[in-house]
């Protein structure tokens, strides 16, 4: 802006200026684990790689920084209590005085927002969950510090190692062995717990010891962790006589009790100590699994200090990350046990098995082939053991112990102090695989193996050998370097050692290390030098002095063509004296006298562990070639084998620099930092050679690229989320520097190529700018000739100079650099002589130099040299190595550039860390900051930000260069970078080989990291001062040019303010950007939402950022930042279909999916209600109905959450007279789409509470959940505005699917607290933005619709869970619309009306005073201003209101709502104004109403466990509404809910059947059409029950305006919703017959209506319903039917009366029985009794004090005439209303008898409505009764029996089991009162009695179908056996043979009065019902 106004001015101050400085560079001195660096000792002259090595691994760490904003600082100490949302002190009635007192309406409002705004969080982003972190591409990993690599740390000490005699000293070493890889992985750890008197034997030999050397404690470290690691523990003794086992027979023979011997043993011992001290012999070993005792002790950890995150964000917090170890198979597969190794209890482990080692067993394959046998088999074979115990504690180290020393003997910090005795000893790991960790210190170590002598073929009898082993210096014996690691209790450094002695063994193995501490100049005289000797272990008579025998000598050259060597060697030995320079040598060389011909007999190994010798022949190769640059070296250089030639040199550097990346991964990455050290170098510096300057640049580039290129393919090497190379990350960030200048220029050029021959200073000099005039990497561009003049003009410039520091003279050495020559070539062609040219330049810079480098001085022109040019050109390299980079990049081809680009993240990090150093040396008060960099370098990173989008890899590279160009923000120009942002924009838009999705995903993260630096705020609305304003990348329009809101605002459209228009993206270039392509990922699909998730959370993470900046706390500067995204409102309100809100009811309502809904928990009402003040969400769901079909949404729900946080966090923060303005002028269709957005941000952030409430009720009484959550929803925050709990990253784990299942009640109440205050902060955004939407009405056009959306919006709030503070604001903006717009409301908003008062009557039943107490207010005030529009109406609505709650509640409390209705009455009869008219009057009507209505509903609640009692309780209440139909539709409505809550399906649907029958009657009377149902009299066929709800008169229908069948079903749609909810649920009940006559009464309203896709969809569901019927036919099964009887005083109303109850299929009695058994004994305790049997019940005989119930089978009875009718198995179980059930008695009073005396009694009763009906129970109205004779009984069984037979036998497929179970019953030979006793009893004789010729008749034709069914069964049955049942086939055939043949005399038995010619007259039917039986 060329021009800030005041207030912008006043606000600049609060976001700061752009600094001067972004980036900061410093240096950050090492963390050194020791007190000191490990180095070589001064004094030694050190070759030049040695030197780099130390000042590599010693000089800081270089970091580039960016000051961190103070107001971003981390507030994660804040805390809140529950004290803040305390709403205890405050009383009920405050908030609602004054209801009516107030003058207007301008005071209302005014009132009402001081009070929404008081204690209001000013940070909606701190309350919100955070987003997942995997789109959050602007966080930049910060690499871990490189340190020294340690892998798991184990601590081991040893305690003891008792043996069961102690004679001698004892020594031992420990190590570790990884028995899977077959390795050593550890050093030795020497060390003995001998007492004071045993180490006095060995004082001779030991003249002091070291304190390092009684460490008896170690540290080993274990990085690849296996279940096979060992500790080996290896015991010596002194050298003595005998072999092993001899020595160790005293040891498992004798006990401390033979005194006697155990002296003589220690004399002897004593002896051999002084005598053979410095020699050792094998004794014995041990071992133990390590990994078998940590799995043992393993137990979970917290995560330490290490693991925890350090500095900002980092990459690494799981241990096997931490590290860039072998990422192989084999690591990845080890059990979780044993990678844990950090983690374990401390042990102590006790080993008593230990072993006596074998003399011809002694070496490390041996005792790897020993380990596999043990762990094979427990025994061991063959091997003796010595009795004895060692005793080891073992632990983890976290953090050194104090005392503890390096591997090189250094002391660790921290240091312990002087009195600790004993050091532990940090043991070198050997890892089991390549670890790559580069080298951090300095460490050089070798490690001597000797394995195996072989003196079997010598002749002479040398047996006891030992080998003398020395580091040489030099031949004379004074050159023994004490280099020599000491072992233990002695010096710690030795200059010799000797292996231990195999006593009498030719050819013995050794399994000694021997570690050396290498020194740091190697020369060709250092060796090794082996001696040999045999050890005379007894002292013979005649000899005396030494007890060694010289054998010979073998030695080892420590250099072989100036490289180190390791590996193995087999040495031949010499039996004469050395020769003269034998070391020079290696020993197949000297010709002297050879043992065995020179045969090698000597087998070691050699192994360097050192960060010096890289052990690798390129990298060797390059270092050596590189420091022969350097000076020192003569020509012919000698590389390895090679001699290679001063003019060979170029050549062999570039064949060494091009073979780097050819070296091996381990080595490579060891020396990586001084490997590219060594390139950048390479890079920026020309070099000579042989007076040539060598191009090397380009060369060195392509190299650096290949590394680069093989890091990351190397799957052995880790990388960060972002796909970079942790190795080189970690290099970028904290080691890499520019390099140095050439050390030797300054202030002498000759002394640095002095080796070269040629070159003399002044020609480098001259070469060297040269170079730079044409650049190292182009040497195509030749530089002009140089004549005399040219020569002269040197000359006066090559005067000697003052040094003066880079920092100041900087940009005016590089101008005089770079411009000299151009100048003196102007001036001779000007002057048209070189002499006048000479005087006239040199004049110029004399005066030039004089007036600008003051501090330079030159000296005469007859001086000589070249130093200024020298200096010049030093200066000038050490800032232009960013410049030699870019044009790399830029010149770069092939496969080297398509690198470069592909992982072109370094490259940018490695320009940004360079160009950061290059202005930190700039003196920025006199060089502007568009000066910083030249055109050249801005034009070369033009060209690599146009490259970038060509490379195949653009989408990988994408975010690197968005780091990169934001990096440069803080560095360069920023309107240039402005125009690369700008350009690589338009290019990536223009990309065809790339989706759509994947350019938007690309471009939004690009974005999202420009836009996440610190100073986006000051690039987006205004600068301080034109000079730093960038340029705008728009050519159209400048940012300096654009305030945000200019001055004529007021002329200003308002609603092209919430556009984003092409004005705003030219002036907001950034957000601009970013804002459009949220718009376009918005509009298009993509697979799972991923662009749009991804477009959303980069708005949401800006807004963040925002919203917690402490420069964003004023609320006029926030109101600046939100100005800036008012076109981000309309494009979410563009977006309102693409949300999702249907998905969250499910979490947010019940807290747990809705598949397990089932197994949540049954929950107290009143805790329900106590917490959310909002028990009944009983309309707001079809609230958002109506919008769920308008589009597929396509946003995920917690996406959708996302983007509607940005949106109410803008409209927090805007303007108000702005937002007010825009309400004013959006046209209808804007602000109804704006209200349904406000609708769904309610339910979006509803606060889910269930959840929650279940784990709490677990936990806590009613009371402390009550008094918790009133606090928790009062939110008054009394302790201040700024002190609330956040949601932050490093404070909880916060995830909104709450996946974690274990918290704690801290972490719950946390959780609750701050879900309450994010649900009551969003939804207070939502009424602040409706009031003034309010506000805005009476301005507004559509005044209306303004009204009615408004009230709907805060209708819904009202259904969903709320805070106590939100409720009380909410009502009070209800009241302010009822005063305000009560007209409208009553008139014009009927349905509206009545939802308020559902919902205000609702909270005037809770039990949160202060939620009643606004609702009994507001419901008042309703009443008070309906009174003169529409009072009836709202008494209509009122009423239905209470029956709908009073019906949908479980558990509802009519007490509140009573406590309500009193202040109700008492507001009225308090308002003085309204005391002269009837509104008292009519409000004391209305309430005792109300309190009528609640005494009907008492009873429900006594019986909510009882399903039948609480539905009939409901039906009686709906039957008294019969002149309602309003309310008997709403209390059907009711009734068909909890029926469909038990699964009653088709009583559900019943419901809904009279609904829609009370609905055709109303309608009936109103409209004449056709096509609709007449009436209930059309339902009939569904159920002639319905017929009762034709009680509507033409009475009951009063004038519309009463409001009497308004409601939304009494229409057509409304009769044709009812009825297809009914076909939907018999659909569901399986009563698909129905479902047709339903359809049937639908068809012909949808064919009026000519609604053929209904149609369609309808003649569908019937297909399915008879596809059913067709498909289940017989398999269904209907309900079943019990009679269930009360008796008792005890049971009231039900006392004798019975039901018939209608259980669920297949319903046993016991089951009915149990239930009611269960809920009436809680009702009546013991007093219940249940009658077992169906008698008939005595009242006599019954005990008045208890409760009876009799419940009994019954069965569906017809008549013969109805079963003609009832042909299918539907129609025997629909529209039931007689029931039966048989009582079998006898005459004597028993219930069963013998067959002549058994009699039965039918019951059959009636109910009062047919089954199914409206309820599961109807009581019985008639019973009837009659009793069977014994042969009416035995007819019936068997007509039941012939029945069972023909369907078994004539079935479609017959069933062969159940067909023979038949037969077996029927003609078995061993039936109880089978048909063959039945025949004999009441067959064998004719009957006395004339009554009974009939029935006897009646039976013997019984018996003769009975006996014909039982032959086609036979034969039936005979084709349906197997092969196996052929015998019992045959035995049915002959049973029934049998029983043919014993019924054939009694059924051919006739009576012959029966076949008499009938004679009318005479017939009479007998009847033998009981009263008849009575009379005779």
């Amino acid at each position: 802006m060329s021009q800030l106004r005041s207030g912008d001015s006043a606000l600049m101050q609060e976001l700061g200026d752009f600094p001067d400085d972004d980036l900061k560079v410093e240096q950050v001195e090492k963390e050194c684990r020791t007190v000191r660096h490990s180095v070589p000792k001064d004094g030694l002259e050190l070759d030049p790689h040695v030197r780099d090595c130390v000042k590599s691994y010693t000089q800081p760490w270089l970091l580039v920084k960016s000051p961190t904003l103070a107001g971003l600082s981390d507030d994660s100490g804040r805390t809140l209590t529950s004290s803040d949302f305390n709403l205890r002190s405050l009383t009920p009635d405050k908030r609602v005085e004054g209801l009516l007192a107030f003058s207007s309406h301008e005071e209302l409002d005014r009132f009402n927002q001081e009070a929404r705004q008081g204690n209001r969080h000013p940070e909606l982003f701190a309350l919100y969950p955070p987003a997942d972190e995997e789109d959050a591409v602007e966080l930049r990993p910060i690499p871990d510090c490189p340190k020294e690599h340690t892998g798991d740390r184990i601590l081991i000490r040893c305690q003891t190692m008792k043996f069961e005699i102690e004679i001698e000293p004892l020594f031992a070493t420990m190590a570790l062995y990884d028995l899977k890889e077959k390795k050593k992985i550890s050093e030795d750890f020497h060390f003995d717990l001998n007492s004071e008197q045993l180490k006095n034997f060995l004082k001779p030999h030991t003249p002091h010891i070291d304190p390092s050397t009684q460490a008896k404690s170690a540290i080993f470290s274990v990085t690849y962790p296996s279940p096979d690691i060992y500790l080996v523990i290896k015991v010596e003794k002194v050298l003595q006589q005998g072999e092993i086992g001899e020595c160790a027979d005293p040891y498992m023979t004798l006990r401390e009790c033979d005194s006697g011997k155990l002296e003589k043993l220690r004399v002897q011992a004593e002896t051999f100590c002084q005598r053979l001290g410095r020699y050792r012999m094998p004794f014995a070993w041990a071992t133990v699994n390590i990994m078998d005792v940590i799995s043992t002790a393993a137990i979970d950890r917290d995560v330490t200090d290490s693991d925890s995150l350090k500095g900002g964000v980092s990459f690494s917090i799981d241990r096997k990350a931490q590290l860039p170890r072998r990422n192989s198979e084999r690591y990845n597969t080890i059990d979780d046990q044993f990678c844990n190794v950090s983690a374990f209890k401390p042990a102590t482990i006790t080993i008593n098995t230990i072993f006596k080692q074998e003399g011809d067993r002694l070496s490390d394959e041996d005792l790897l082939k020993f380990l596999s046998e043990i762990k094979k088999t427990s025994n061991q074979r063959r091997v003796k053991t010595i009795p004895g115990s060692i005793k080891l504690d073992m632990s983890p180290v976290h953090e050194t112990p104090l005392g503890s020393l390096s591997t090189e003997l250094i002391p660790l910090i921290p240091v312990s102090e002087k009195n600790q005795s004993r050091a532990i000893k940090e043991v070198l790991e050997f890892p089991s695989s390549e670890v790559y960790v580069p080298h951090n210190v300095y460490r050089n170590l070798l490690y001597v193996y000797p394995q195996r002598l072989n003196f079997v073929n010598r002749l002479t009898s040398a047996r006891n050998i030992t080998i003398k082993i020395q580091f040489m210096s030099g031949e004379d014996p004074t050159c023994s370097l004490p280099v020599i690691f000491g072992k233990s209790s002695g010096p710690e450094f030795l200059q010799a050692v000797y292996t231990p002695v195999t006593y009498h063994n030719k050819s013995p193995d050794f399994y000694e290390e021997v570690k050396m501490a290498l020194p740091a100049r190697l020369t060709e005289r250092h060796h090794l030098l082996f001696t040999f000797y045999q050890i005379s272990c007894q002292q013979k008579q005649n000899q005396s002095g030494s007890c060694e025998t010289l054998i010979g000598y073998s030695w080892l050259p420590m250099v072989n063509n100036d490289r180190l060597q390791t590996g193995q060697f087999c040495l031949p030995i010499i039996l004469d004296r050395l020769p003269v320079n034998y070391s020079l040598h290696t020993p197949e060389n000297p010709p002297v006298k050879w043992m065995e011909s020179h045969k090698g007999l000597f087998n070691l190994e050699v192994q360097a562990v050192s960060s010096v010798h890289t052990q690798d022949n390129h990298l060797e190769r390059f270092f050596t070639l590189c420091h022969a640059l350097e000076g020192g070296a003569t020509f012919p250089l000698r590389v390895r084998e090679e001699k290679i030639q001063e003019n060979k040199l170029e050549h062999e550097l570039k064949l060494s620099i091009i073979s780097l990346s050819s070296s091996r991964l381990e080595p490579l990455v060891l020396f990586l930092h001084l490997v590219l050290d060594k390139l950048f170098t390479l890079i920026m510096q020309p070099m000579v050679i042989a007076g040539q300057t060598a191009n090397l640049a380009q060369i060195a580039f392509e190299s650096v690229v290949s590394i680069v290129n093989s890091l990351h393919n190397s799957q052995e090497l880790i990388r960060d989320q972002q796909g970079r190379n942790s190795l080189l990350a970690t290099y970028l960030y904290w080691v890499f520097r520019l390099p140095d200048p050439p050390r030797d220029i300054l202030p002498s050029a000759e002394s640095r190529y002095s080796t070269m021959g040629r070159a003399t200073a002044s020609a480098v000099g001259s070469m060297l700018l040269q170079s730079r005039i044409r650049s190292s990497s182009n040497p195509d561009i030749p530089a002009p000739p140089a004549s005399a003049d040219d020569a002269e003009v040197k000359n006066i410039l090559s005067a000697k100079v003052q040094r003066v520091s880079p920092n100041k003279i900087s940009l005016l050495v590089h101008s005089v650099s770079c411009g000299l020559f151009a100048f003196f070539q102007l001036c001779k062609i000007s002057l048209g002589s070189a002499s006048i040219a000479n005087k006239f330049i040199l004049i110029f810079i004399v005066i030039l130099a004089g007036a600008l480098l003051k501090k330079i001085c030159f000296i005469p022109l007859a001086t000589k040299g070249r130093l200024f040019f020298t200096t010049v050109c030093v200066f000038s390299l050490l800032q232009q190595f960013h410049e030699e980079l870019a044009l790399q990049m830029v010149v770069s081809t092939g496969v080297c550039r398509e690198n470069a680009y592909k992982y072109a993240w370094f490259f940018f990090e490695l320009l940004v860390k360079s160009m950061a150093q290059h202005v930190s040396h700039l003196d920025k008060h006199s060089v502007p900051r568009r000066n910083h960099f030249s055109d050249r370098f801005k034009d070369d990173i033009t060209t690599i930000v146009s490259v970038v989008t060509e490379v195949e890899q653009a989408e990988k590279v994408n975010i690197s260069l968005a780091f990169f160009l934001y990096d440069l923000l803080s560095l360069m120009d920023r309107g240039f970078v402005f125009q690369l942002v700008k350009n690589y924009c338009n290019q990536v838009m223009s990309a065809k080989c790339v989706s759509m999705p994947t350019l938007i995903s690309m471009r939004l993260e690009f974005l999202r990291i420009l836009c996440s630096h610190e100073h986006y705020l000051n690039l987006s609305l205004f600068f301080s001062s034109p000079a730093s304003a960038p340029a705008s990348p728009c050519p159209s329009i400048s940012s300096q040019v654009c305030p945000l809101v200019s001055q004529n605002l007021q002329q200003q459209r308002i609603l092209g303010l919430f556009e984003l228009s092409q004005e705003f993206k030219q002036k907001h270039y950034l957000t601009g950007l970013l804002l459009t392509e949220l718009s376009a990922a918005l509009d298009m699909e993509s697979e799972g939402g991923k662009v749009q998730r991804k477009a959303i959370n980069a708005i949401y993470s800006l807004l963040c950022s925002h919203d917690l900046d402490h420069r964003c706390i004023k609320p006029e500067v926030r109101a600046k930042v939100a100005a800036l995204y008012l076109s981000l409102v309309g494009i979410i309100i563009d977006s309102t279909n693409y949300l999702d809100f249907t998905g969250i009811y499910t979490y947010t309502q019940t807290g747990v999916p809705e598949d397990d809904l089932e197994n949540v928990p049954p929950i107290n009402q009143s805790v329900a209600m106590a917490i959310a003040g909002n028990p009944f969400n009983t309309l707001g769901r079809n609230v958002l109905v109506s919008m769920q079909g308008k589009s597929v949404a396509t946003l995920a729900a917690d996406t959708s959450r996302h983007l509607l946080v940005c949106f109410l966090w803008v409209m927090k923060n805007a303007d108000r007279s702005l937002i007010q303005r825009w309400t004013i002028e959006m046209p209808s269709s804007l602000l109804n789409k704006l209200l349904e957005l406000l609708t769904i941000c309610v339910s979006c952030f509803e606060y889910g509470v269930s959840l929650l409430i279940y784990r709490l009720v677990l936990q806590q009484s009613f009371k402390l959940i009550l008094s918790a959550f009133k606090s928790l929803t009062g939110m008054d925050r009394t302790i201040g505005q700024r002190e609330n709990l956040r949601w932050r990253k490093d404070l909880t784990q916060w995830r909104q699917t709450n996946d974690r299942q274990d918290k704690t009640k801290a972490e719950l109440d946390q959780e609750a607290l701050i879900s309450g205050n994010l649900a009551t902060e969003t939804n207070l955004i939502v009424l602040d933005l409706l009031e003034t939407i309010v506000q805005a009405v009476p301005l507004a056009e559509c005044k209306d619709s303004m009204v009615g959306g408004v009230l709907k919006v805060l209708l819904h709030s009202l259904t969903c869970n709320q805070s106590t503070t939100f409720l009380s604001h909410t009502f009070s903006t209800l009241r302010a619309l009822v005063v305000k717009f009560g007209d409208l409301l009553f008139e014009e908003e009927a349905e509206q009306c009545a939802d308020l008062c559902q919902k205000v009557l609702q909270y005037c039943s809770s039990p949160v005073d202060e939620n009643r107490s606004q609702a009994c207010a507001t419901l008042y005030l309703i009443m008070r201003y309906s009174y003169s529009n529409n009072f009836s109406r709202v008494k209509m609505q009122v009423t239905m209101s209470l029956a709908s709650l009073v019906g949908k509640s479980s558990d509802f409390q009519e007490e509140y709502l009573r406590c309500s209705l009193r202040t109700i009455l008492a507001y009225a009869e308090e308002d003085t104004e309204m005391q002269n008219t009837q509104l008292p009057s009519q409000v004391d009507e209305l309430l005792r109403n109300l309190n009528s209505i609640l005494s009907d509903t008492v009873k429900m609640r006594e019986f909510q466990e009882d399903p039948e009692m609480l539905m009939d309780l409901m039906y009686r209440i709906a039957k008294g509404y019969q002149t309602s139909p309003d309310l008997r539709l709403t209390w059907l409505q009711n009734m068909a809910e909890k029926h469909n809550n038990r699964k009653c399906y088709t009583e559900s649907a019943m419901c809904l059947v009279h609904a829609a029958a009370l609905v055709a009657e109303y309608l009936s009377m109103l409209e004449d059409h056709k096509y609709l149902p007449v009436g209930s009299v059309t339902f009939q066929n569904i159920s002639p029950n319905v017929l009762e709800e034709s009680a509507v008169s033409d009475d009951i229908l009063s004038p519309d305006e009463d409001g009497v069948c308004s409601g939304r079903y009494f229409t057509e749609s409304g009769l044709v919703g009812l009825l297809e909810q009914a076909a939907e649920l018999f659909s569901n009940g399986g009563l698909y017959e129905a479902v047709n006559e339903v359809y049937k009464i639908i068809i012909p309203a949808l064919e009026a209506h000519r609604d053929f896709r209904k149609l369609a969809s309808t003649h569908e569901k019937l297909q399915r319903a008879f596809d059913n019927i067709i498909q289940k036919g017989h398999k269904r099964m209907f309900g079943t039917y019990f009679r269930v009887g009360f008796y008792g005083a005890k049971f009231g109303d039900l006392d004798e009366r019975e039901f018939i109850y209608k259980e669920p299929a297949i319903t046993h009695l016991p089951e009915i029985s149990h239930r009611l058994e269960n809920f009436y004994i809680q009702c009546f305790g013991d007093a219940l009794v249940m009658i077992k049997d169906s008698t008939p019940v005595d009242r006599k005989q019954l005990n008045p004090s208890k409760a009876y119930i009799q419940i009994t089978y019954v069965e569906p009875f017809f008549d013969d005439y109805e079963m003609k009718d009832r042909l299918t198995n539907f129609e025997k179980n629909f529209n039931l209303r007689r029931f039966m059930y048989t009582t079998p008695f006898t005459k004597s009073g028993r219930p069963r008898g013998e067959l002549y005396e058994q009699y039965k009694r039918k019951t059959i009763l009636t109910t009062m409505h047919a089954f199914p009906y409206v309820k599961t129970r109807i009581n019985v109205i008639q019973k009837e009764e009659f009793d069977l004779t014994p042969i009416e009984v035995a007819i019936e069984d068997m007509q039941k029996k012939t029945r069972e037979l023909a369907v078994a036998t004539h079935r479609e497929q017959p069933d062969a089991k159940m067909l023979q179970m038949l037969l077996q019953g029927s003609v078995g030979a061993t039936v109880n009162q089978g048909p063959l006793e039945v025949a004999q009893v009441f067959l064998n004789e004719i009957p006395a009695d004339p009554k009974l010729f009939r029935h006897h008749n009646k039976l013997r034709l019984c018996f003769k179908e009975f006996i014909m069914r039982c032959g086609e069964a036979v034969e039936k049955n005979k084709h349906l056996i197997t092969l196996d049942q052929k015998e019992y086939q045959q035995e049915l055939k002959k049973n029934y043979n049998r029983l043919r043949e014993s019924l054939r005399p009694m059924l051919e038995r006739k009576i012959p009065e029966l076949y008499k010619p009938i004679i009318r007259d005479s017939f009479k039917r007998l009847s033998f019902r009981r009263a008849q039986e009575e009379n005779s």
